[in-house]
């Protein structure tokens, strides 16, 4: 870790120019006045959010503007009114942050949230930012963690149709996820020895096989695999399960876990969302910097109206922060 990254700032990419992102963002910048920042996006737009925000104007030392060269966006971005001007926008402020992280430049990346409708209009191949950030990186082993004061998850899918996730999910997928999950909980969390439990798919973990298999053929060779993974690099974590799924949630946010592998989207989601709606932090694990980001879209029915909730961001910004801060 070199001695000059806690002076680097965390970027952050302005995401849909026509959502909240800009008065998240501007906000942001006003509340945390002394922390190492650094916009992609547009100058004018986030003077623009700060005055829906009624917050002050931010410092144009801490905002690179950039912006697509053979679209121009000047005029053409209106709030809640995303176009193809706000979809090519996103990319470009997307692609600079991409760039400065893989560069160094910045320690860390928040992503502000996109519109993947919009965006695919760009010839954007991706799901998401999960994905075009793995391949923008060569990271093949990543998962999506889910963050907050009492829970963190991490998916063994993702967006996946639940019909299809018994087909689709493999040994493989669960042990990536458990391996992936104890290495962010020691290495970027301060965690000593990583408490990993992992959930079954049918309910109370498929009871011996009355109502499923899965348990026994996919999710107990998955655990096995991630616990040899990590017995051989002498890791200090523990790895458990398969777990009831109706209990092993209240289980961790109580404490006696310090992650959960989820096996599909909503299984993992719906128990983040209810304990940490405005704070859950979307994380990115696996690529070679920081990643977060908040847990929710573009809202575009709130954009300029200055009524945005900036909690979940200010979440994932703080988070950024102390991960990518040397230890």
């Amino acid at each position: 870790m070199s001695a000059d990254r806690g002076q680097r700032p965390v970027g952050i990419s302005l995401g849909d120019p026509a959502g909240i992102g800009p008065e998240i963002v501007a906000h942001a910048l006003a509340t945390r006045p002394d922390a190492p920042l650094l916009v992609f996006g547009d100058a004018a737009i986030l003077d623009a959010a700060a005055s829906a925000m009624r917050v002050p104007l931010p410092d144009r030392s801490r905002i690179r503007t950039i912006g697509p060269s053979d679209h121009p966006t000047d005029g053409r971005i209106r709030p809640g009114q995303p176009n193809l001007a706000s979809a090519f926008a996103q990319m470009a402020y997307l692609e600079g942050a991409t760039a400065a992280a893989l560069s160094g430049e910045i320690r860390a990346l928040c992503t502000a949230p996109i519109s993947k409708s919009w965006i695919a209009r760009t010839g954007f191949a991706f799901p998401g930012h999960t994905e075009f950030l793995a391949a923008r990186t060569a990271t093949t082993d990543f998962a999506m963690m889910l963050a907050g004061p009492r829970l963190r998850i991490v998916l063994a899918t993702t967006h996946l149709a639940l019909r299809d996730v018994p087909a689709r999910l493999t040994p493989e997928d669960v042990a990536r996820a458990a391996v992936l999950a104890a290495h962010a909980l020691v290495d970027q969390f301060g965690i000593g020895r990583a408490r990993v439990a992992v959930a079954g798919l049918n309910p109370h973990a498929g009871e011996s096989g009355r109502f499923g298999d899965e348990e026994t053929r996919i999710v107990a060779p998955g655990i096995a695999l991630a616990r040899a993974r990590l017995s051989a690099t002498g890791w200090p974590a523990v790895v458990t399960g398969p777990y009831p799924p109706d209990a092993v949630f209240r289980a961790a946010a109580l404490g006696e876990f310090d992650a959960v592998v989820a096996l599909y989207h909503d299984q993992g989601l719906i128990p983040v969302k209810l304990l940490h709606f405005d704070e859950a932090v979307n994380i990115t694990l696996g690529l070679p910097f920081v990643r977060t980001s908040p847990d929710h879209g573009t809202a575009y029915a709130l954009a300029g109206t200055g009524r945005a909730n900036p909690a979940s961001f200010l979440a994932a910004l703080d988070l950024a922060l102390r991960l990518s801060h040397p230890r």
